[in-house]
């Protein structure tokens, strides 16, 4: 998977996750990309970890993994930001 895949990967799984959890998250449209692509790492740590699998590619699968990471990683700021 290319770098600009990985980037539209990110955007989306990022913009998704921020649509989940709404609320003041930091940043514009870079930081959006960086939290998806955070997510999809983290994502992917935690499901090969638990035995679900790893992202491969650019599928249903991965995707819905980068978007739970991304998740946790918003999750983790609004528990540090005190909300």
């Amino acid at each position: 998977m290319g770098v600009l895949y990985w980037i539209v990967f990110g955007l989306v799984a990022g913009i998704i996750a921020k649509w989940i959890m709404p609320g003041r998250d930091p940043g514009g449209i870079i930081l959006t990309i960086i939290i998806g692509i955070a997510g999809a790492l983290i994502g992917g740590y935690l499901s090969t970890l638990f035995g679900l699998g790893d992202i491969s590619g650019f599928d249903l699968r991965s995707f819905i993994i980068a978007v739970l990471g991304a998740l946790i990683l918003l999750f983790i700021y609004h528990r540090v930001r005190g909300r």
